[in-house]
């Protein structure tokens, strides 16, 4: 099946290099307010593929992001963030990119062209149907997330997709798929700009929401973070002042204590109950 792929499509603006920083800056300004546009059109069908990921995580289940080079890579820095964020465990979502870790900084060559390696890195996570695969290309036509879809399907793991192209390979192998089309790119093929934007808005949605359903925010506080730093620590403190009326102090002693913003609260609560 032949499709347009916009993402390749030669940019709106020509003579870039004639252009002022001025103009540049404005015109790519310019363009990336077409995104959250494009991802508002997508919103019924990132509330399709989250019903599924939260069902499956309430399971017992996790999440995998597969990809290529800036998808790839913004995956796994979604990923990434979950634990430190939302207090769960490093094996609950998981990224993982063409090439292995040394492509995170250093792109490996012809990595994103095999048909067998993606699966392979899933098998090394005994993936299961308890799980949810989502790939993620831009132009929907790499091999190595496409291939992997079609593997998932066939052993009967809920797949999804994020993607900018319509009726791509990958679109068309999801059987939860995301199409966010934002159009050519202000550099012609430089889908690093519109689209890994877009697929970044979509990640933070997926991810966000997963773990507000999964309770991982109370009120609009992350009361689960991870205190790896003193950032962290002092802003758990202030959640602490502002929840349960206490001093500075008294909030320190309780976090320091609990070692969580919720266990913290929760322990507190019950002391006051008890009293």
């Amino acid at each position: 099946m032949t499709f347009t792929k916009t993402t390749e499509q030669s940019s709106n603006y020509d003579h870039l290099e004639k252009m002022s920083i001025s103009e540049l800056l404005t015109n790519i300004n310019k363009e990336d307010q077409i995104v959250p546009k494009a991802v508002k059109k997508s919103i019924p069908q990132i509330k399709i593929l989250v019903n599924q990921v939260v069902a499956k995580l309430k399971q017992g289940g996790r999440l995998f992001y597969i990809g290529a080079g800036t998808s790839g890579r913004l995956g796994i820095v979604d990923a990434s963030e979950c634990p430190p964020t939302f207090g769960v465990p490093h094996d609950l979502v998981m990224g993982i990119m063409a090439g292995g870790d040394q492509a995170i900084r250093k792109a490996v060559e012809f990595a994103e062209d095999s048909t067998t390696q993606g699966w392979k890195d899933l098998q090394a996570f005994n993936i299961s149907t308890n799980d949810v695969v989502i790939g993620i290309a831009a132009s929907g036509t790499t091999p190595y997330a496409v291939s992997t879809l079609q593997k998932c399907n066939q052993e009967g793991i809920i797949t999804g997709c994020i993607t900018c192209n319509e009726k791509s390979p990958l679109a068309i192998t999801a059987k939860f798929p995301i199409v966010v089309v934002v159009g050519p790119e202000f550099v012609t093929g430089s889908s690093r700009m519109k689209a890994g934007t877009a697929q970044k808005l979509v990640l933070n949605m997926i991810s966000t929401a997963t773990m507000i359903q999964l309770g991982h925010v109370k009120g609009n506080k992350m009361v689960d973070m991870q205190l790896s730093n003193d950032k962290l620590v002092d802003r758990g403190i202030r959640m602490l002042v502002e929840e349960l009326d206490v001093n500075h102090g008294k909030a320190e002693k309780l976090l320091k204590k609990y070692g969580s913003v919720r266990k913290a609260s929760e322990a507190h609560r019950k002391n006051a109950e008890n009293r």
